[in-house]
């Protein structure tokens, strides 16, 4: 078969190829960061605070709905990326056609269940009345558009988990720009106010799964798709809900944890959750080549571990720990000898600032272990150790819990609880991340070894 779009990782140098594969999903999740700046700024310039607000008060929301399609996707990645690896071409379109069932039944459920209780969620949230009306219409609209996201990230898993990256970034740039220009033009040409955003939000989001189905269907192989493989495999949907549905929880309990750590730092007062919010989102910054790198070890350990070649896991394992070593050094320097200046393109208030530079001190000590975790998390997922993931987020939610309740009791400690349970949690996650990956049950997680689905 001549193939094209596609990826063998199961030999060459390890790091080539992990770098190579990480470069253009750090290039969209650093666009896609920018994108949300400008989104941000159309919305609370051109509609006003209130509907900026109505828009932030459905994020924790939609991501925990977002959470079970987006999981259902990994975990579809993760068994073609070891068909891939095993050389299973049949099996790969298999999962494929099959793939279509679980992303279709998922989407329309959590659609039509988001829609439907929309208001009635929001109200349990607490959401101000004054917003609550633009919430619930900018929620309706983008849930039911909910098919459209989890079809885009399923076409991006799948093309990823065949070891390409460069296409999902194509349609995510795009998608992005499209998302923009449909902004300006629903808000300030038809005045659609925060109905417009949301439909933007849908309409460029569907372009781009759209769009992405095309190509692949034009371009790679997998995607060309006979009658047989339509046909329904339970085997492949079972082990698609038995990996995806553990790292939709995981996300899920990741976000409840941050909702607690947020609560405690609004306890602290307006210049602790300024200086909060703006370390949160060079936080997100820094993180984005640790998550780039753990989604190119995913699919890594996957097409190795159906490749049955364990050692070449590990070796590619410890090559990438040496990479997250490199950048989080370089990160630390930033942080300890720039944070002033760093916080200053963030916030104008001094207070906020002094605060954030003394804070980014604390946490950049800690970068080390949060580049761990995204590795071995990859690893582990990669792999098929669906455990993890339960594990993983049980970890972050007693992390960032625990430390928040006892140290924001300390007067010594005060306001750095806030950062200080941020490291700590890194820290715990990490070594028991690395605990798992050590204890070696991920060498005996294979989905596709001795298993025959023709």
């Amino acid at each position: 078969m001549s193939i094209n779009y596609v990826q063998d990782m199961t030999s060459g140098n390890e790091v080539k190829l992990l770098i190579r594969f990480s470069l253009p999903m750090l290039i969209g999740n650093i666009f896609q960061q920018f994108y949300n700046l400008i989104d941000s700024i159309v919305v609370g310039k051109y509609i006003g605070s209130n509907a900026l607000a109505a828009v932030g008060a459905t994020a924790s929301l939609n991501f925990l709905t977002f959470s079970v399609c987006l999981g259902l996707s990994i975990g579809i990645g993760i068994i073609i990326s070891q068909y891939f690896g095993a050389k299973k071409e049949e099996d790969v379109k298999r999962a494929i056609g099959n793939s279509v069932y679980v992303i279709a039944i998922s989407g329309v459920i959590m659609s039509i269940l988001t829609s439907l209780f929309a208001r009635p969620i929001l109200l349990i949230m607490h959401t101000p009345p004054e917003i609550l009306d633009d919430a619930t219409t900018f929620l309706r609209i983008v849930s039911g558009g909910m098919i459209a996201v989890a079809a885009y990230n399923a076409v991006a898993s799948i093309l990823r988990a065949l070891g390409d990256s460069k296409t999902p970034l194509i349609f995510l740039v795009l998608s992005c720009a499209v998302n923009v220009v449909l902004d300006l033009l629903f808000v300030l040409k038809f005045g659609f106010g925060v109905a417009g955003t949301a439909f933007a939000t849908v309409i460029s989001q569907g372009m781009a799964a759209l769009g992405c189905i095309i190509f692949a269907i034009m371009n790679n192989p997998y995607f060309r798709l006979k009658k047989e493989h339509m046909k329904v495999n339970w085997p492949i949907i079972v082990n698609c809900i038995k990996i995806g549905i553990p790292v939709a929880i995981q996300n899920s309990m990741i976000a409840v944890s941050l909702v607690a750590l947020q609560r405690v730092a609004n306890g602290f007062g307006e210049v602790a959750v300024a200086a909060y919010t703006a370390t949160s989102r060079i936080e997100q910054l820094i993180q984005q080549p640790f998550n780039s790198l753990g989604a190119a070890m995913a699919t890594f350990a996957g097409q190795n571990m159906g490749a049955n070649k364990l050692e070449r896991v590990r070796k590619g394992y410890h090559k990438s720990i040496l990479i997250v070593a490199v950048f989080s050094l370089m990160a630390l320097l930033a942080a300890q000898l720039g944070g002033h200046a760093i916080m200053k393109i963030f916030v104008n208030d001094e207070p906020v600032i002094g605060l954030g530079a003394k804070a980014l001190k604390i946490t950049s000590c800690m970068y080390f272990t949060l580049g761990m975790i995204y590795i071995t998390r990859g690893l582990l997922n990669g792999t098929g150790d669906a455990f993890y993931a339960m594990i993983n987020g049980m970890v972050e939610v007693v992390g960032r819990v625990g430390f928040s309740s006892v140290l924001a009791m300390i007067p010594a400690v005060g306001v750095w609880s806030i950062w200080v349970t941020t490291g700590l949690t890194w820290v715990i996650t990490a070594v028991a991340s690395v605990i798992r990956y050590k204890q070696g049950k991920w060498e005996n997680k294979s989905l596709v070894i001795s298993e025959n689905l023709s």
